[in-house]
């Protein structure tokens, strides 16, 4: 797979129209103009990345492959190792991460929609990467009840700066389980990384509610990822027809899906807003219409240091970067760099350059880079 210019559709500034035309390789945002450089194409439905200590990128496939993306452009074959994934519709082989301890003990972390009884349900597991394959892989954490359905399984992985593990999980499309804590449906949970529940998690000693739980009452939640300034956990949730959201999730707060939404139902109904019930926690952000956030960074780096601070979120329906400028709890601005494709995930590479997956059959992997 070599390296190559794209053709960018277009950009837009929050306060105008489309900067660059069609036949140009250049995406005009407020940081400038910025280049996007294609490393790999060919990937099928690509849906999480993490960079090796080495620059390597580990790129997974939704229909079950993880491949490994040298910084030459060369792609890997399938990685052995991994689990079996039930590939149909929005599940399949998810996102990937790194051990907070990679260095010594090579630990690779995969989430996943997991075939069962019942149908399906979201995973986690973890397995040691030694010569390009996953060693000895095991779940350590399975989302409960499996159900049948194949949308909504959520399933990123953040590590907290203590190192515990986050995992969001989708309602599975099943509106009412997400307001029942006897089940992992629609939720935030917090396990170690063995699996194991961790003390301080907020229903831990309750008989009636599942102790990995964090928060509760999401819908779908495909965009997490920890501020390092304050170390607390963001996430993106896609709402139904209008209201996706950003939330912070605190513990044991309820975010009111199905009972309350920014949005409507498919068909039109209308759902009560948060405020209308104070007894839910509210969006810090929402959006109408949606943007579809899918993968999420906040940028540290120095290649744009107009974006330090801000989070990167990728958007399914807004083909592009929503970049949300945020102090302390609060949204202070929003920029939408427009791509021209569904990004399903966002990552800073080491050296600061932002690195994108496109949601499609030859879903490609792009480098974003300041114009020298």
């Amino acid at each position: 797979m070599r390296r190559k210019a794209i053709l960018a559709a277009g950009a837009m500034v929050l306060a105008g129209a489309p900067l660059v035309a069609q036949s140009d390789q250049l995406v005009q945002t407020q940081a400038g103009v910025i280049v996007i450089e294609e490393m790999a194409d060919g990937l099928d439905h690509p849906w999480g990345m993490a960079f090796l200590p080495d620059g390597r990128l580990l790129v997974t496939e939704r229909a079950g492959d993880l491949r490994i993306l040298a910084a030459d452009g060369a792609l890997s074959g399938p990685v052995e190792g991994t689990p079996e994934v039930f590939a149909k519709g929005q599940g399949g082989l998810l996102d990937v991460a790194l051990d907070p301890e990679f260095n010594s003990n090579r630990l690779v972390y995969l989430s996943f929609a997991e075939p069962g009884e019942g149908g399906a349900s979201t995973a986690v597991g973890r397995g040691r990467l030694g010569n390009d394959r996953i060693e000895g892989f095991k779940v350590i954490f399975r989302q409960e009840p499996k159900v049948s359905g194949a949308n909504h399984f959520g399933g990123r992985i953040v590590f907290s700066p203590k190192g515990k593990l986050f995992l969001t999980l989708g309602e599975r499309y099943r509106f009412d389980p997400a307001q029942d804590l006897s089940n992992h449906l629609g939720t935030v949970v917090r396990i170690n990384r063995d699996g194991s529940v961790p003390p301080g998690n907020p229903f831990i000693d309750r008989a009636d509610a599942k102790g990995e739980i964090w928060s509760y009452g999401h819908r779908n939640i495909e965009s997490a990822a920890l501020n390092p300034h304050t170390g607390a956990l963001w996430i993106g949730e896609m709402g139904p027809r209008g209201g996706d959201e950003l939330n912070l999730p605190q513990p044991g707060r309820n975010y009111g899906w199905p009972v309350v939404s920014w949005g409507r139902h498919y068909n039109g109904v209308d759902i009560p807003d948060p405020p209308t019930q104070p007894r839910f926690a509210d969006a810090i952000k929402y959006w109408t219409p949606v943007i579809s956030p899918s993968g999420m960074v906040f940028y540290t780096g120095d290649v744009f240091p107009e974006w330090r601070g801000s989070a990167l979120i990728g958007g399914l329906s807004a083909r592009g970067i929503v970049r949300v400028m945020i102090d302390g709890q609060s949204v202070t601005g929003e920029e939408r760099i427009l791509l021209g494709a569904r990004i399903r995930d966002v990552e800073q590479a080491p050296d600061g350059s932002v690195y994108v997956l496109t949601d499609e059959d030859d879903g490609k992997v792009w480098r974003l880079t300041p114009r020298q």
